[in-house]
């Protein structure tokens, strides 16, 4: 049996940061939870993880650790042009949601994946 867990994260302002995800990832505001210096994310479709973001007085001083990767192709194998206009759609969603591109990572001749940063500059991936 799998445990249940949630990924927390540190942020100056974490109810932007979860509006944010909650756009990127499709999740919504956990229920009764209410606090001003947290906010908290759940997949309504209860599969996923609970996201939270708890605020911190210092801000981001390096490259994550750890971070989350935006599947929007799916499941090789893959249609490769199908698959780059649903990443190149998905990214540009999310920079009008506030995120930054950085740059794609390709694999030879086909895109890979595009590496991005979340308003609150965490890196994160669109593959």
């Amino acid at each position: 049996m799998s445990t249940h867990w949630t990924l927390g994260g540190d942020a100056a302002d974490p109810h932007r940061l979860a509006a944010f995800w909650a756009t990127a990832l499709g999740y919504i505001a956990e229920p009764g939870y209410d606090d001003p210096d947290g906010a908290s994310l759940i997949d309504p479709g209860g599969r996923g993880p609970a996201i939270s973001f708890l605020r911190v007085p210092e801000p981001k001083t390096s490259k994550n650790r750890l971070h989350i990767d935006i599947r929007v192709a799916g499941e090789p194998p893959w249609d490769m042009p199908a698959r780059e206009r649903l990443i190149r759609t998905r990214v540009a969603e999310l920079r009008a949601a506030g995120a930054t591109e950085v740059r794609d990572h390709h694999y030879g001749d086909q895109l890979g994946h595009v590496e991005m940063l979340d308003p609150e500059g965490n890196e994160f991936c669109v593959a």
